[in-house]
């Protein structure tokens, strides 16, 4: 599992949320809920966060 440094997690928002990130797993998760009540998941890829808002990811991929 790639380990995101504390130092780099001290700085990382949530680009939704504002939110600082914690790490679950190989995922970053903010702190605090969306305007749906989610918590928004990023994936990291890597060791690199992806921080790009979920809405975007299909438009990414095309």
């Amino acid at each position: 599992m790639p380990k995101v440094s504390p130092e780099l997690l001290s700085i990382l928002r949530c680009p939704v949320t504002g939110s600082a990130l914690v790490q679950e797993g190989e995922e970053l998760v903010s702190t605090e809920a969306d305007a749906a009540g989610n918590k928004v998941r990023y994936g990291i890829e890597d060791g690199i966060p992806l921080l790009l808002p979920p809405d975007l990811l299909p438009a990414a991929d095309a």
